[in-house]
């Protein structure tokens, strides 16, 4: 019997104990072993028929196990146990599930975003009072916001040239800029002075958006909004987008709003819902139409 994604998260984290990188196909592999799953059951497919279930259930065990910090990817199709799994394991716990997660701030951040508590005394309950597409409509959430938490992550790592690029890539897809070329001739921004680059507002070029690309750990201030709008003074812009990884303290959101200098604030968040709606940097793995009886069809004299 497959066992379920949360049954497998303490041996995942078990799997790479001693520290080494892995890659995810010998993970699955060796718990596949483990689990001694025929092949039979190691052909079963997830209803979309795209992929292998149990490799489906091993990769969000991961998951869950990333979003709380206690493994990491350091690079893609990889896996190692970070600092806070070894201390979770010295504890020898019995079973590492939803429940159990819920200890790390980090997870729970994540996991408060979805609609649907798997882990809740009432789950049966709870699906019984939903329909079918609101059901749907509660993995789809989930799936997204794991999305979105690793572009977030990955932006992080990437190199500052790239992000800026990125940043062009997103705003062109978004109809600023015309071109990618004509917008990568318009971000080479020579006399800095806080800003990044600048992109035309529309194809025509009838005004020009100043940028600010950063990548952030900690809350953007208000002092780092006032040097971007002095930036934006000094070159008579009336325009500007802030962009960044992170997220804007309360004072900078109020101070930009304040401005007579239009100015936008793109968080790390809204960053990535972007990069998700307009496709740049994720790939389609599965499409579900859902379909309802067309009346008029039917509905001949």
């Amino acid at each position: 019997m497959i066992p379920d994604y949360q049954s497998l998260m303490l041996p995942v984290l078990q799997y790479v104990a001693n520290g080494q990188e892995y890659r995810m196909l010998d993970v699955i592999q060796g718990l596949a072993k483990s689990f001694k799953l025929s092949d039979e059951e190691l052909a079963s497919l997830i209803p979309s028929g795209q992929t292998p279930l149990f490799s489906n259930r091993v990769h969000w065990a991961k998951t869950y196990l990333k979003k709380s910090g206690l493994v990491d990817s350091p690079k893609r199709g990889s896996i190692a146990i970070t600092n806070e799994g070894k201390k979770v394991l010295s504890e020898n716990p019995l079973n590492i599930n939803v429940k159990y997660l819920r200890r790390f701030p980090q997870f729970v951040e994540f996991h408060t975003s979805k609609k649907l508590d798997f882990n809740s005394e009432t789950i049966v309950e709870e699906i019984k009072n939903q329909t079918p597409e609101e059901l749907i409509d509660s993995g789809y959430v989930s799936i997204r916001k794991a999305l979105e938490e690793d572009i977030i992550g990955k932006l992080k790592t990437v190199h500052p040239a790239f992000f800026e690029r990125i940043v062009v890539q997103l705003l062109v897809k978004m109809g600023y800029g015309g071109s990618i070329a004509e917008a990568g001739r318009a971000t080479k921004y020579s006399n800095d002075e806080g800003i990044d680059g600048i992109i035309k507002e529309d194809k025509l070029g009838l005004d020009v958006i100043y940028i600010q690309a950063k990548r952030w750990e900690g809350v953007v201030s208000r002092p780092e909004i006032q040097r971007f709008v002095g930036a934006l003074a000094g070159q008579r812009a009336k325009k500007g987008v802030f962009i960044t990884t992170s997220s804007f303290s309360k004072d900078a959101i109020v101070y930009s709003s304040q401005m007579d200098t239009k100015i936008v604030l793109i968080d790390g968040e809204q960053l990535a819902q972007y990069m998700i709606d307009y496709n740049l940097g994720v790939s389609v793995i599965n499409t579900y139409e859902i379909k309802k009886l067309d009346s008029d069809y039917f509905d001949v004299e």
